[in-house]
């Protein structure tokens, strides 16, 4: 079938990946230690040359052995050198990673002397693209890869791991071997098309395209909480002048973060700072406080700002001050918000002035988390409430969660392939039209798991992995 690309060579590399490449695989700058990576044919005898104190290509794979690197007649540094045979490695290829210390001078003297032996400069994200074209890792599993060394939340560090281990691929991995085997079933039927007869069972077909929908339609809607755990969630804390905004972001903040004064428009421009709530990235936007009758020219452009934050936040606080505001200029404020984000939550503050009840009695009928941002009452309150409106569910699941844009394009038109086939069904389509559909959502499935893929898109997906992984 022309136009689909190429079957990615799993098990079988394509030329220009035979050869050894070596790259620094911990951060750069002064350490402990730094780790310099190697990977193909020629690794081991490759760093054999420049550790005279053992033979390595003598020594059995996972193991440690101490010695100095030495080129020419100068002793580099003492080092650790780990040895990884094939195909018990990450890549699949002979692997030596050789830990020595700490200091970027030694580390490119290793790597220079590596180089002058005849390894190459790895590119980014090559050994996990090796290991990928090795068959060790699966395309999601090797771009969970790059999430998990990416993760800065528990959300996102457990659900790469939980894609790493294969959990994606394996939701995929079903539903595409139910498909092969009715496409397998179908296609016989084309052969014998004369006799009219049905090899593949219609009914069990309509169930299976029944249940691979809906799996899929569940990864799909998994899609805006994976955004949630990779990205984070941007929230703008919007309000009147004086209506306690800055206070909750350092109240939140648990620091001094934004200036704080009884002077009304003392924000002028808006603050933004991360905090880490439930294993979510809150990304918190004190905003100019909101006002129609400023003729401060300074003031007015950070009110402009503060608008055009509302629009661009994936939520919405409105602070007020339940002492100041009246009913009828909260529904105002309500309605105004509304037509620019309809993601919002209602904040009454300074609650300690006038208590809980009777603020609650003056906004009745209303969802409203009242606060006291200054003596840090019922904040508990607002920072369960928040991520529960963000996540509307359980982090802590096991199901499979969709992080990645890539997936998501694909995983919709398997979606809309399988729709095509149980229409097809509904209709009795002939067999040679329904094959046709099957092997559409079978192409996205494969572009999805690498085992149709082309060399620009892999070059794409591993050029944003970091050199040495």
């Amino acid at each position: 079938m022309t136009g689909i690309g190429y079957l990615c060579p799993m098990g079988n590399k394509s030329s220009g990946w035979d050869d050894t490449i070596v790259a620094l695989a911990t951060p750069p700058g002064i350490g402990a230690i730094g780790v310099v990576r190697l990977s193909g044919p020629q690794a081991i005898p490759l760093v054999n040359a420049l550790f005279p104190s053992k033979d390595l290509g003598e020594q059995a794979s996972h193991t440690l052995h101490v010695g100095f690197i030495r080129y020419g007649d100068a002793d580099i540094d003492e080092v650790v050198v780990s040895l990884f045979k094939n195909p018990r490695s990450y890549t699949g290829e002979d692997v030596v990673e050789i830990s020595c210390h700490g200091s970027p001078y030694v580390q490119q003297q290793i790597i220079n002397a590596c180089m002058k032996q005849g390894a190459r400069m790895a590119k980014a994200g090559e050994f996990t693209q090796r290991a990928f074209l090795n068959g060790k890792l699966d395309l999601t599993q090797a771009e969970a890869v790059a999430d998990l060394i990416a993760s800065n939340t528990a959300a996102s560090q457990r659900t790469a791991l939980h894609n790493i281990r294969g959990g994606f691929s394996q939701v995929l991995k079903l539903v595409r071997e139910e498909l092969i085997r009715f496409a397998a079933l179908i296609e016989l039927e084309l052969d014998f098309s004369q006799e009219d007869l049905e090899f593949a069972d219609r009914v069990k077909l309509y169930e299976l395209i029944e249940s691979a929908t809906l799996s899929t339609s569940q990864l799909l809607n998994s899609f805006s909480l994976g955004n949630v755990i990779k990205n984070g969630v941007s929230v703008a804390i919007i309000g009147k002048p004086n209506a306690g905004k800055s206070t909750l972001l350092n109240t939140l903040l648990n620091e001094n973060r934004a200036i704080v004064s009884e002077i009304a428009g003392t924000t002028r421009d808006t603050i933004e700072e991360v905090i880490n709530m439930d294993g979510i990235l809150f990304r918190l936007i004190d905003t100019a406080g909101i006002r129609n009758d400023s003729i401060d020219v300074i003031e007015r452009i950070g009110m402009a700002k503060s608008r055009e934050k509302i629009r661009a936040s994936d939520e919405v606080i409105y602070i007020f001050d339940v002492n100041a505001e009246t009913p009828g200029e909260l529904e105002a404020a309500i309605a105004l918000i509304g037509e620019a984000n309809p993601n919002y939550l209602l904040v009454g503050n300074k609650t300690d002035l006038v208590g809980e009840e009777k603020a609650a009695e003056k906004f009745p009928g209303l969802d409203i988390v009242f606060i006291s941002a200054k003596d840090k009452l019922h904040i508990n309150r607002l920072t369960e409430r928040l991520v529960a409106k963000v996540i509307q569910g359980d982090l802590l699941t096991e199901n499979t969660i969709i992080t990645n844009a890539r997936h998501y394009e694909a995983l919709t038109k398997v979606n809309s392939a399988l729709t095509d086939v149980k229409t097809g069904l509904d209709n009795k389509i002939s067999g040679d039209l329904l094959a046709l559909d099957i092997r559409r959502s079978l192409h996205y499935i494969s572009e999805i798991t690498g085992d149709i893929t082309n060399e620009d898109v892999l070059d794409y997906i591993f050029s944003k992995f970091c050199i040495g992984k």
